[in-house]
């Protein structure tokens, strides 16, 4: 089921079940069937005007003025319990139609009337200094509240709030890793706009409020699997643009490793990229596999290199789209070998340098490999200028045939960071042909991305049962890829990024602390900086 059909089921049950109210309140059960014009009615059934109920039409509003009403609709039966609001606010149809059965509950007028009029009363014996008469109406006031539930109603709202804000607005985030660094370090904490890009509706709905996909201290995932609701999304405010740094949900993340440290996919494991100590714990049955629906995958945030429908190609470390030179973000960074004949190398001002120590590696005192901007090359080579600075072949280095996006090393096989594709970035509507070198390319997005099934006979492929030569793309796909062009999963090791994944647009840091630990200090100067920088 859809958002939009749970969404007309609870519509449906909830005139249904306002109807029973209406005929209880004296009102006409016709009003509880005419769209927008009963919420009008029971703003006239509480104490308010009827065009209060208008505001149901403002989204995200709508959700607090639902609230509101639901809760004064039942308080004007005399209901004023804290758990009473709280079901009918969280299971509405079902709790109006409960109270419609109660026989010794009866609609007693507008209950803003009535609780402006005792609070007007116990104002003017506060006023004529009437101490006996102002205790006995504070005593009798049905609406007053104990500490506790003022409390409780004030937390339950702020969570809930924050919920829905969270959830359909703006959503703060964490750069954990040095991918992007250059634009975006470890430790700065942004604020991602779930807007600009068309607000995506939940798919899980059964978590735990301010919670993304893992519970503090005693782990396990935050939320349930059941129920799902298919994929929506309102209309965007802006389209991605080339080159934008996006928030994301991992494409591989559907099925992960958890550990303290970071998370791993089942992909990495089948394509050895995991390192011993942790693959270790995951063949050793220590570390379960976690599978996960696509809304709570893990966020990223990395930089989109190529639009739907582009051809993107690599060479020599420089990018070019469509034939032609791609820009460069300003502070792209790229591993060096960095050699010191004279003297062990000062690292003292590595970190004031931006320098993360995910991107050193040290060979000896006189060498490191370090992934640097031509702003921190410049600065130690001003150290001293016998230093050697001079480019590393990564694919050399680290052996990548294979390893990269599409692992197929028969067809693939060259391909590393630094020289890649041509690739084309699939459309939706696009036809593909399907062969034995390009279903590498599209058999995720077949099975995976779009949901069809595809059985491969040597040459032949069978999708949903019909031999295809062509596949027809269903949804656009975007390219992304880290600053940190050498120390950045990213598109380059899993592959095109689906569109149903666009979580948001950064805005602006709010935070930052050094290397990401608040015991080192803020980093003042980048505290209300844009985060969207080109």
């Amino acid at each position: 089921m859809g958002l939009s059909e749970f969404l007309l089921l609870y519509y449906i049950l909830l005139m249904i079940s306002l109807a029973a109210v209406f005929k209880k309140a004296g009102v006409g059960v016709w009003k509880a069937f005419v769209p927008v014009y009963q919420f009008m009615v029971c703003g006239e059934l509480v104490g308010r005007k009827a065009s209060y109920g208008l505001l149901i039409l403002i989204p995200i509003v709508n959700i607090f003025i639902f609230a509101a009403l639901m809760i004064d609709l039942v308080r004007s039966f005399k209901v004023y319990q804290f758990w009473h609001h709280v079901l009918v606010v969280v299971f509405a149809p079902i709790y109006l139609i409960y109270l419609s059965f109660r026989k010794d509950l009866s609609y007693q007028g507008p209950v803003l009337t009535y609780e402006k009029s005792i609070l007007d009363a116990i104002e003017a014996a506060r006023i004529a200094n009437d101490t006996k008469q102002y205790n006995k109406l504070v005593a009798q006031n049905p609406f007053k509240k104990s500490p506790v539930r003022e409390w409780a109603e004030a937390i339950i709202f702020a969570v809930f709030a924050a919920t829905f804000i969270r959830m359909f607005l703006i959503e703060a985030f964490v750069i954990p890793t040095s991918s992007m660094e250059g634009s975006l370090v470890v430790g700065d904490f942004l604020f991602v706009s779930k807007g600009h890009y068309g607000i995506r509706m939940p798919q899980t709905i059964a978590m735990l409020p301010l919670l993304h996909n893992r519970i503090p201290v005693i782990g396990g995932e935050s939320y349930f699997k059941k129920p799902q609701l298919k994929y929506q999304r309102l209309p965007a405010l802006e389209t991605i643009d080339r080159n934008d740094p996006v928030v994301f949900n991992y494409p591989e993340g559907d099925s992960v490793y958890v550990f303290p440290e970071r998370t791993w996919s089942i992909y990495d494991l089948r394509r050895g990229s995991i390192p011993p100590n942790f693959s270790g714990a995951i063949q050793s049955g220590l570390i379960p596999l976690v599978t996960r629906p696509l809304d709570k995958m893990d966020h990223y945030i990395k930089r989109c290199i190529g639009l739907p429908g582009d051809s993107l190609e690599i060479r020599a470390q420089q990018v070019y789209i469509n034939g032609k030179k791609g820009n460069n973000p300003e502070n792209v960074q790229f591993m060096y070998s960095v050699l010191s004949p004279n003297a062990a190398i000062n690292t003292k001002d590595f970190t004031k340098w931006a320098i993360s120590t995910e991107d050193r590696m040290q060979q000896s005192p006189n060498a490191f490999y370090l992934v640097l901007n031509n702003s921190q090359k410049a600065k130690i080579k001003a150290m001293d200028p016998s230093i050697k600075i001079e480019k590393v072949d990564v694919g050399k280095l680290y052996g990548e045939s294979g390893r990269l996006f599409p692992n197929d090393a028969l067809h693939f096989g060259n391909w590393t960071r630094d020289d890649f594709g041509p690739i084309y970035i699939p459309k939706a509507g696009a036809k593909v042909a399907l062969n034995k070198e390009s279903i590498a390319l599209y058999q995720r997005i077949i099975q995976v991305y779009e949901g069809h099934e595809l059985r491969i006979d040597g040459n032949k492929f069978y999708i949903d049962g019909k031999l295809s030569t062509h596949y027809t793309i269903e949804q656009n796909y975007y390219w992304m890829m880290g600053d940190n062009r050498h120390n950045s999963e990213d598109s380059r090791f899993w592959g095109f990024v689906p569109e149903t994944h666009v979580v948001g647009k950064p805005l602006f840091i709010w935070m930052s602390f050094l290397e990401g630990s608040p015991a080192k200090g803020i980093v003042w100067n980048r505290i209300f900086t844009r985060a969207d920088t080109k």
